[in-house]
């Protein structure tokens, strides 16, 4: 009789040596880690990434491929271009701890100062040109958005998952892009002070005008982004941000800015569309992004050491799809 049907829980072996020298291989070169340490971080495309390390377009299209291959990156399309990520380590399946080892020992790693620039460079060129698309289209937002999510779609949904989600103290909520405002008097009556932070100035007058029509007198506006968070000395109770995410440069950071302006026990709520594959929104509403897949919010948050919470997802019938997302920091 076979051994293993002698052992309790014993598994039959699996033959993944094909799958582990494709690995093996893929890792087995100093720039590919580099770029695997890049892509942690943000989604880029294949000219981002050899401008970025100063190689030939069809050098790193090779390098991507044998990432890819062996399962370290991942690929999605947006509108003409592919952008490249590192890939989510999944539980259970073959190699997991090894790629989870080689992910932990890339990021032990500090990006040579020229690579660190070029990635604030290009992040800076996709920051300036969401804000240049809001300047000039603050007053078709509205209009904008009712074409894929407009608030009323999510709003109610929103309410009730922020007024059941548990803080341990009320004095300070912090809303990033808070649009039109219309979020802003749910805010204000729950917390005692209110931070409306946006980087287009515009939008800001939008939400001012909501507020003061709301009779509002708890809110402050602040024009800037989340990288201005720590030198406000803003440090909240509760993050809301709604509909915003698709618009930033980079999402993984601005989860790291939300948590270290988060307080111990704080929550951040995120209204977000999932991933879609209709690329007008681009050129339309000034995505930047066509939505994210859940798991992608759920790396983005445990790599800013928060923790997942409840989540809803509403179905619209113009064939999008909205996630409501709540996250804890220990």
């Amino acid at each position: 009789m076979n051994q293993a049907a002698l052992t309790p829980n014993a598994h039959p072996l699996v033959d993944n040596s094909e799958a582990l020298a494709g690995l093996l291989k893929a890792a087995g070169d100093p720039l590919r880690l580099q770029i695997l340490q890049v892509l942690a971080q943000n989604s880029y495309g294949v000219s981002e990434l050899a401008r970025i390390f100063d190689v030939r377009q069809s050098g790193m299209s090779h390098h991507l491929k044998l990432l890819t291959g062996a399962g370290l990156t991942t690929t999605r399309r947006e509108g003409n271009s592919i952008y490249y990520r590192r890939a989510i380590v999944v539980p259970g399946q073959p190699l997991a701890e090894l790629q989870r080892a080689l992910f932990n020992s890339v990021d032990q790693n500090s990006l040579s100062d020229a690579v660190a620039e070029q990635c604030r460079t290009i992040a800076a060129e996709r920051a300036e040109a969401s804000q240049q698309f809001f300047a000039a289209n603050a007053d078709k937002f509205r209009a904008q958005q009712d074409l894929i999510a407009s608030y009323p779609v999510y709003g109610e949904q929103v309410t009730q998952l922020l007024n059941n989600t548990p803080v341990k103290n009320t004095y300070l909520a912090l809303e990033v892009g808070p649009g039109q405002g219309e979020f802003l008097p749910v805010l204000g009556k729950r917390f005692a002070h209110v931070i409306a932070l946006d980087n287009a100035e515009p939008m800001l007058e939008h939400s001012r005008a909501a507020a003061e029509a709301s009779g509002l007198n708890n809110i402050e506006f602040i024009h800037g982004d989340t990288t201005e968070l720590a030198a406000h000395k803003v440090l909240a109770d509760c993050v809301v941000m709604n509909m915003v995410l698709h618009h930033t440069p980079s999402p993984a950071d601005i989860f790291k800015d939300l948590s270290r302006a988060l307080t111990p026990g704080g929550a951040l709520v995120v209204t977000e569309l999932c991933r879609h594959e209709q690329d007008w929104a681009r050129e339309n509403c000034g995505d930047l992004w066509q939505g994210f897949d859940p798991a992608d919010l759920t790396q983005w948050a445990q790599d800013a050491g928060l923790e997942d919470g409840q989540s809803m997802f509403i179905a619209l019938r113009n064939g999008f799809q909205v996630q409501l997302r709540q996250f804890f920091k220990p």
